[in-house]
């Protein structure tokens, strides 16, 4: 028995407070992170995958880019858009903004504990409070 296919599957809420493209790009990204989704995995082109959601064309394009802006995907011109080797470039990303985050927090006075709290902060808003 050979393994099956991964398939992506989506759903969107339309009662959620989240915006359908948000709620498109943090499925996509989350399953590209568990690795649900490979790195290769070809994605549905933006009007089948809206067709499919019943979304507007331009909601899915929207999540699209900044999935390829965050480095999950990756357009391939017409061949299309697939999911990306993007830990690397994640990391990469993370590190050069808690870089400009320091040098800001060091112009702005904060001595180390300060700027650390203010983080911690920032990082239980974000995640939860139990980040």
């Amino acid at each position: 028995m050979s393994p099956q296919a991964p398939t992506l599957t989506l759903t969107i809420d339309p009662a959620s407070a989240v915006a359908p493209f948000e709620q498109v790009r943090t499925q996509i990204a989350d399953c590209a992170r568990d690795g649900s989704l490979p790195v290769g995995y070809k994605l549905p082109t933006v009007r089948g995958l809206a067709e499919e959601l019943g979304l507007a064309a331009n909601t899915v394009a929207k999540a699209y880019r900044a999935l390829e802006t965050d480095g999950v995907i990756e357009t391939r011109g017409r061949n299309g858009s697939f999911i990306a080797a993007a830990g690397e470039a994640a990391d990469k990303e993370a590190a050069a903004a808690a870089e400009s985050y320091a040098r800001r927090a060091q112009r702005l006075g904060l001595d180390h504990r300060a700027a650390l709290a203010a983080v911690e902060n920032a990082l239980r808003a974000t995640y939860g409070a139990d980040a």
